[in-house]
């Protein structure tokens, strides 16, 4: 990013035909912004911008990253064992496809923590980005795909499409996969190639506001037309909350460093910068609360379907569910 004002300081008596452009911009600045007008030496100052995830964000990372693998681990166990009644909750094997995306973001977390420095291997960058963006496409996908289905999903079917499903987040994760590398010892992403940016906030764009807001317009659209068919939006759709504001700072952000948009002052790239921050932050809190969303869902699909059962099959169920603890 761009990035807390730093002024240069001349005297009046300096030559300022003898000052090169590289004299005004360290290398340790990100030159994501380019000033148009270098007439002024003013106006040719640097604009840093204060990281909000720096290295003091690192047991921020490490904290969401134990949360994020304990809860959604104990949501996997209990998907897979017949705990609480889950059983009856619809569509586990997408719930727990959901669960494993979860824990695979958390895990991928620390490696592209801003304090650790130990990641010196450019293939393991690579592998961690593209863990981390191909878990959240994967689950994004998933329920998409799960409110588009609804009851209809069937257990053959479900399986080869949602293994089509993580190819496709495989696929979409691959632009940011090639745009990272190793810099000053700390995997980092470089859009070098201006394609490589385009294709990842295509992805973003696609995949975290148009996918939700397709979701959205379907269900509205077909409230007004009196249908109670799919798509079926429940409390699993708030996953996109978290990832939403991410994709639309993160298209602003193309847009700026492709040129499109111009950012005239400091502080407006300074204010992109923290947004863009905030919105990531923000976004990886999602794997905390993925496992928790789906607690909740499956708490309220059980409690609805538990009383339609019979009484005998209520009864057989119950004690199924004893015997599994047991």
């Amino acid at each position: 990013m761009g990035n807390c004002l730093h002024r240069v300081h001349s005297s009046a008596d300096e030559n300022l035909s003898n000052i090169s452009f590289e004299d005004y911009y360290s290398v340790e600045w990100n030159n994501s912004y380019e000033l148009t007008n270098y007439t002024d030496l003013e106006g040719a100052a640097p604009c840093h911008s204060c990281n909000l995830l720096d290295k003091s964000s690192l047991p921020f990372y490490i904290l969401t990253s134990i949360l994020g693998i304990l809860a959604s681990g104990a949501v996997l166990v209990a998907l897979l064992r017949p705990l609480f009644h889950w059983q009856l909750c619809p569509g586990r094997p997408i719930l727990a496809q959901l669960t494993v995306g979860s824990i695979l973001f958390s895990i991928a977390m620390p490696f592209l923590a801003p304090g650790l420095s130990g990641n010196r291997l450019t293939h393991l960058c690579h592998l961690t980005h593209m863990v981390w963006y191909s878990s959240a496409f994967a689950q994004a996908l998933l329920i998409g795909y799960r409110a588009c289905l609804g009851p209809k999903l069937g257990a053959g079917l479900t399986l080869w499409l949602t293994l089509g499903l993580w190819v496709v987040a495989v696929l979409l994760g691959l632009p940011i996969t090639l745009a990272s590398d190793i810099s000053s010892g700390f995997c980092t992403v470089q859009f070098t190639r201006g394609i490589l940016q385009f294709m990842h906030t295509a992805a973003c764009f696609a995949i975290f506001i148009l996918l939700p807001l397709g979701l959205l317009g379907a269900k509205g659209l077909n409230k007004v037309l009196g249908r109670e068919s799919c798509p079926w939006v429940d409390i699993l759709c708030v996953w996109f909350i978290f990832w939403w504001p991410y994709g639309i700072l993160r298209g602003f952000d193309s847009l700026v460093r492709s040129h499109f948009l111009i950012l005239s002052s400091c502080r407006g790239q300074q204010a992109l910068d923290l947004l863009l921050d905030l919105t990531e932050a923000m976004a990886i809190l999602h794997c905390v609360a993925t496992p928790l969303l789906l607690a909740l869902f499956c708490h309220q699909a059980t409690r609805t379907c538990l009383p339609s059962l019979p009484l005998p099959a209520r009864r057989s169920f119950h004690l199924d569910t004893l015997g599994s603890k047991s």
